[in-house]
């Protein structure tokens, strides 16, 4: 089968399986659409973007997948808000720029992080009440306030582009001090309220985290941002979630110097191996209803194949990395539907 038929017949079966409502054969229980967000665990798709894995964003969106990354460059060399895994001057992508269903296929791609954004919205539209979907960004190179390109510019792209679509930090805090405050307090809100929403969450990029001409990264700047926001009464304005990157013992927020930026972090992120075995303790993560990402799942020993391993081996390994209380086990599975619509309960 080729790639192209081989891709229509992923959709195909993922749009049989979210509208079934079903479980894929042997993904153990499923979590109940009145479940807490918080208390399951879903599937996400690592750089989802790539022409290689869907030919068009909109079959990612359409793929079941709980989560999906896209990767995003800044610097003055290139116009706006660029998508693209290794390009940090142009777009390379399968984002569309869609206005309407009709045009989520077909058109011209390498769009900038608008275009994707568009083909979100459009796709919303399409599909009222889908399943709440986490979009992860990486900022390869960090926020870039001079050319425009910083947290207020972000806020004011998402919130015009994907407007009711997005649930947004002060959705979470709904009167609560702060975002640690109030998920401790209720949690996240059921599945079933976050129906028809894209929740985005932001991590320091790669290129980033190798500057060492560069001391302030996306995580810590958005998470001043957010406690700025707020101490105006402004936290409404926000359109994303910081998360703290790459896996740690004890309290991982504990790495920044303000402790007022602390309580803004309610996601964590980093390498599913990190998080499997016996030095970090990740009852602590669903204790406190925190969503905790684990990434590179096919890594964890014994490893399995990155991109097409048997479904049995892929719903296996979900499993271990729920009782391990991952929110999201990404890995590059994107040939597998059944396992991408896997929401099974945490821990």
């Amino acid at each position: 089968m080729n790639r192209t038929a081989l891709r229509s017949t992923v959709t195909v079966a993922a749009l049989a399986a979210l509208v079934a409502g079903a479980a894929p054969a042997g993904a153990g229980e499923r979590a109940d659409a009145d479940t807490a967000y918080s208390a399951t665990t879903s599937v996400g798709v690592h750089n989802a973007y790539e022409k290689d894995a869907f030919p068009y964003f909109a079959d990612a969106l359409d793929s079941g997948a709980g989560l999906l990354e896209l990767d995003v460059w800044t610097n003055a060399f290139g116009p706006g808000w660029r998508v693209s895994h290794s390009n940090p001057l142009g777009n390379d992508n399968n984002c569309a720029g869609a206005a309407s269903r009709a045009e989520l296929r077909g058109g011209k791609r390498d769009q900038g992080l608008p275009g994707c954004l568009a083909d979100m919205r459009a796709w919303h539209d399409a599909h009222p009440g889908h399943r709440p979907l986490l979009i992860k960004v990486e900022l390869k190179d960090g926020f870039n306030d001079k050319r425009g390109r910083g947290p207020d510019e972000l806020d004011t792209l998402l919130g015009e582009t994907l407007g009711d679509a997005l649930f947004r930090p002060g959705d979470l805090a709904a009167g609560h001090a702060t975002l640690d405050e109030a998920v401790q307090a209720r949690g996240w809100p059921a599945r079933s309220a976050l129906a028809g929403k894209f929740i985005v969450e932001l991590i320091p990029g790669t290129v980033e985290e190798n500057n060492p001409l560069d001391t302030l990264w996306t995580d810590r700047e958005y998470a001043t941002h957010l406690r700025d926001l707020a101490a105006r009464g402004e936290l409404g304005r926000a359109a994303a979630f910081p998360a703290v990157h790459g896996a740690a013992a004890g309290d991982p927020r504990e790495r920044y110097r303000d402790p007022a930026i602390r309580p803004w972090f309610v996601l964590f992120d980093g390498d599913a191996t990190g998080y499997a075995g016996d030095a970090i303790d990740t009852a602590w993560y669903d204790r406190r209803h925190y969503l905790l990402i684990m990434t590179d799942a096919h890594r964890v020993p014994p490893a399995i194949d990155g991109t097409r391993p048997t479904e049995e081996q892929a719903r296996t390994r979900v499993g271990e990395l729920a009782a391990r209380h991952a929110s999201f086990a990404t890995a590059d599975w994107y040939p597998l539907p059944s396992v991408l619509a896997t929401v099974t309960p945490r821990g």
